[in-house]
């Protein structure tokens, strides 16, 4: 009979991410894997290969919406969804309030989660394991989640393996568009330059000047919300294509598919060009740590940089720093130090658009 797991993990974008290896070694030991997910990472995990089955929880619209009988009946009926599916385990890797909710209603006969976690989130289980060891926050969270594998006794723990759904050809046509006056005889180079943190944000200065260091050797794409588009024209000057606000996830899955080079902060944008497995990726980080949250593998390729000051990585929304020494992350690396990897990386490119 085959086993049913359930995996929360709702948000958000690069954490649903960083998930995805562990669904697909519960896949390849013969799990049937329900992702409960926000929509925030449902077009990352509706259709992935590793899942037999997305649960949309849709939490932006109801936090939007606010208590309503409609949405009480929404909810109820999605438990009673899960617990008619009979899951023979559950796995919490959020560990906040959110997920703890569901983990408690959904029925599972195992509901395993860490043993400290936010928001009491560790009362959702009745197995409660201890987390894999991160000193110093040296331990990639891919890692951090494939802890509940080992806990099972799943083998290919040590095997990193990133799917993503297909991309249809309304996608690709899409993209063609958008990337219709683009100079195809120069490999591209997309540049992601925003995320959720002001203090991921690296200096807008310094990305100014790894454009000017490199414009001349590639084709640039800037991708964002639409909130960005002043961000990107600062830094681009408007003489490239910008697609703030015109992309979808799985517009970008496309269009980091067709890049030589991705290069973004600490971001859902960077884990999604990882997950690709095609381009080389750039992530500069101010404030978290690379070493948790970066692209990783071949070192030729993926690329996780900070400042290497003191203070990092804080890992704090608000830097604890005051005077002179405040919010210094933002400022390192040095541009330099990008575009002499982006000129390595440029000269032993292979590139179609």
């Amino acid at each position: 009979m085959t086993k049913k797991i359930m995996l929360i993990r709702l948000s958000s974008l690069g954490d649903v991410i960083f998930n995805i290896p562990l669904a697909n070694v519960l896949q390849n030991n013969g799990y049937d894997v329900t992702w409960l997910v926000s929509e925030k990472g449902i077009d990352i995990v509706k259709d992935n290969p590793a899942v037999k089955r997305a649960v949309l929880i849709p939490l932006q619209r109801w936090k939007r919406e606010g208590f309503s009988i409609k949405n009480a009946i929404e909810f109820f009926k999605l438990v009673k969804s899960l617990r008619d599916e009979h899951f023979d385990i559950a796995i919490d890797t959020q560990m906040m309030l959110k997920s703890m909710i569901w983990m408690k209603l959904c029925g599972a006969k195992r509901r395993i989660c860490y043993k400290y976690g936010r928001e009491f989130s560790q009362l959702g289980g009745n197995e409660r394991i201890d987390p894999a060891p991160n000193p110093n926050y040296t331990t990639h969270a891919v890692f951090q989640h494939m802890q509940y594998a080992k806990y099972l006794g799943l083998e290919g723990t040590d095997r990193v393996k990133f799917t993503l759904p297909p991309v249809s050809e309304e996608t690709k046509n899409k993209v063609n568009i958008l990337l219709k006056n683009l100079d195809k005889s120069k490999p591209m180079v997309v540049i992601c330059p925003a995320t959720t943190w002001r203090l991921k944000h690296w200096n807008k200065d310094n990305w100014k000047a790894v454009v000017d260091g490199i414009k001349d050797k590639c084709s640039l794409v800037f991708t964002g919300t639409a909130g960005d588009k002043d961000l990107i024209s600062y830094i681009g000057g408007d003489n490239f294509v910008n697609l703030a606000g015109q992309t979808t996830i799985k517009d970008l899955i496309e269009i980091f598919s067709r890049a030589v080079l991705v290069m973004a902060p600490d971001s859902g944008s960077a884990h999604v060009a990882r997950a690709t497995e095609i381009p080389a990726v750039i992530s500069i980080f101010c404030c978290t740590p690379p070493t948790s949250y970066g692209p990783f593998g071949d070192d030729k390729k993926y690329f996780a940089l900070n400042g290497r000051l003191k203070c990092q990585p804080c890992h704090t929304r608000k830097c604890p720093l005051h005077g002179k020494d405040a919010e210094q992350c933002v400022n390192y690396p040095e541009p330099e130090e990008i575009i002499n990897i982006v000129n390595n990386i440029l000269q032993n490119s292979k590139h179609s658009v």
